[in-house]
């Protein structure tokens, strides 16, 4: 794969940790260049840039609750790439709320899931999309979760934010193409430290109920994420799962 990629100019937000990361260094290696979006990780992001294969790469701010960062990102890229083939929305956010505890998610957690995991990644597709369209064959991954259709996960937001986010995908990639492919990867439980208090242990016991008894881990994401901006040329709105068929438990 290390020359498939050269020439192509890749944002990923969320890449200064966990999935985003793992996404950022297989898009470099591939040949991108990568604009490693962080929010409050940058010394991360610093450091990310620095160990990438390739050249070109660089880091810049996304507040996922400010979409002006984004429509000031795409500037930035346009200025010093002129083109973004590859958007990946890695970034997101949850707080754990038992689902039956109604009245611990209140309306500010809810909101702020909700901004995070649908109104962030929208900014930032829609402050992307015109230089895209540009390339003629751009594509934009989601990365969801199973919660979106299982109605399981970290909270009730959560699961109703990923939900939203897979139905935008949907709604996008009508609109998009022909000149940007939008898909969504799915994951379950990752071995990354998104859900506070969730350590190795439980996603052991997790993966023990699961058809291949296997914790899934960031790079096992990204290389669905690579699967869609490589292979899948002829695919659109479509879905990958990633839980190691922990759904169909």
């Amino acid at each position: 794969m290390a020359a498939d990629l050269a020439g192509k100019v890749a944002v990923v937000t969320g890449a200064s940790s966990g999935i985003g990361a793992a996404t950022a260094r297989m898009l470099a290696a591939a040949g991108a260049a990568v604009v490693v979006g962080y929010n409050a990780g940058r010394e991360r992001a610093e450091a990310l840039v620095a160990e990438l294969d390739g050249s070109g790469h660089w880091p810049v701010r996304i507040r996922l609750e400010d979409g002006e960062t984004a429509r000031a990102a795409a500037r930035q890229v346009r200025q010093r790439c002129a083109r973004c083939d590859i958007l990946v929305n890695s970034a997101g956010f949850t707080k754990p709320v038992p689902h039956a505890d109604l009245e611990g998610l209140d309306d500010a957690t809810m909101e702020a899931v909700l901004v995070a995991n649908v109104r962030g990644p929208f900014s930032v597709i829609r402050a992307f999309a015109p230089l895209m369209k540009e390339t003629g064959d751009a594509v934009i991954v989601n990365v969801s979760s199973v919660a979106a259709f299982t109605g399981s996960g970290s909270s009730i937001a959560y699961v109703a934010a990923k939900a939203g986010l897979d139905a935008m995908a949907t709604a996008l990639a009508r609109v998009l193409g022909p000149e940007i492919r939008v898909l969504t990867v799915s994951p379950g439980a990752v071995a990354t430290d998104f859900v506070p208090g969730r350590d190795r242990a439980a996603l052991e016991r997790l993966a023990a109920g699961s058809p291949l008894r296997r914790v899934v881990e960031p790079e096992d994401v990204a290389r669905a994420v690579m699967a869609c901006v490589t292979h899948l040329g002829a695919s659109t709105g479509s879905r990958i799962v990633v839980d190691g068929g922990r759904h169909l438990a």
